[in-house]
């Protein structure tokens, strides 16, 4: 006899019940007819489930073992038929997305959303650019829309298909009363002795980073890598000043300013598997993208002209 999704069904059930008679009746099942498939269970995996006792019936080793894993594979199981019902009730239509932190993102949610009031779309957030391709080539998400630094390759390269969203100049983030504030562009070098903060990652930002300050005449002596919260309250308190992107939003207690000369570059990418379920709607989604890219740096540029700052 093979062993069958049933089958662990019925062990813990023996299991939760604590013994045959009421495991019996929770199944709706005689109680011999359970414990005469119980027997067959146990010569299938070649020992004792359970100890039968006057209290009832406790789990053996293998009991314990077989139980383990019945408690992962089951709640798998339903998971995976849950998906399989929506997205046979859905088709192919619906947008699963994943993507680093960020104003682009968020536009590219509302937008898809708006395009299709009637579709599905779920997201998963990560600030790990591999993490998010593997993702898409295990087939877990449909897109991914990451960042990366420069000209620097996005992950899964040789695998997943990639197009460029938009490139922005990495600017940086001041508080209001910072003596720097009221400049239209900041030089990289006037800031060498500040300390820094910066959201993590898994790419080459940082080593860029400190390439570009080397180039500029410094090396950076403090960077806290942290949340985007945490940035935001550090530049607002005059801890640090972070870097952002051109399309951060609009910012209670800080400003954003370009850097001379633009000395970091930041390319926002999607990625989509050619061969994936979603590839016939990746120019769409691309186009959503960039009008997302487009709005933010709209916002932005509406911030920046108001009298008076942010």
């Amino acid at each position: 006899m093979e062993l069958e999704l049933r089958h662990l069904k019925t062990i813990r059930a023996i299991a939760d019940a604590g013994s045959l008679t009421r495991a019996a009746t929770s199944l709706g099942l005689a109680q011999p007819a359970l414990s005469a498939q119980l027997k067959r269970i146990e010569r299938a995996l070649g020992g004792a489930l359970f100890v039968r006792g006057r209290d009832g019936v406790r789990a053996t080793p293998l009991g314990d073992l077989v139980l383990d894993r019945a408690r992962v594979v089951l709640p798998a199981v339903c998971e995976l038929q849950e998906e399989a019902v929506r997205f046979a009730r859905e088709g192919a239509t619906g947008h699963r997305l994943g993507g680093t932190h960020g104003p682009l993102f968020g536009g590219l949610v509302d937008r898809l959303a708006r395009a299709g009031p009637g579709t599905r779309v779920t997201t998963y957030t990560s600030w790990s650019e591999r993490e998010l391709a593997g993702g898409v080539v295990a087939g877990r998400l449909d897109f991914a829309l990451v960042g990366v630094c420069g000209e620097s390759s996005p992950p899964e390269a040789g695998r997943l298909a990639w197009t460029e969203v938009a490139r922005d100049p990495v600017h940086v983030m001041l508080a209001v009363g910072h003596p720097l504030a009221s400049r239209a562009e900041v030089a990289l070098s006037e800031l060498a002795g500040e300390a820094w903060t910066d959201v993590p990652g898994d790419g080459c930002f940082g080593d860029c980073f400190a390439a570009a300050c080397v180039r500029a005449g410094f090396t950076p002596t403090c960077v806290y890598e942290t949340d985007t919260a945490s940035c935001v309250h550090l530049v607002q308190v005059g801890r640090a000043v972070g870097l952002c992107r051109a399309t951060f939003p609009a910012t209670s207690g800080l400003v954003t300013r370009p850097l001379v000369g633009t000395p970091l570059i930041w390319r926002h990418l999607l990625g989509w598997h050619p061969e994936g379920r979603a590839a016939g709607r990746a120019p769409a989604v691309l186009a959503h993208a960039r009008g997302a890219h487009a709005d933010a740096l709209d916002r932005s540029a509406a911030r920046t002209a108001c009298p008076g700052g942010p």
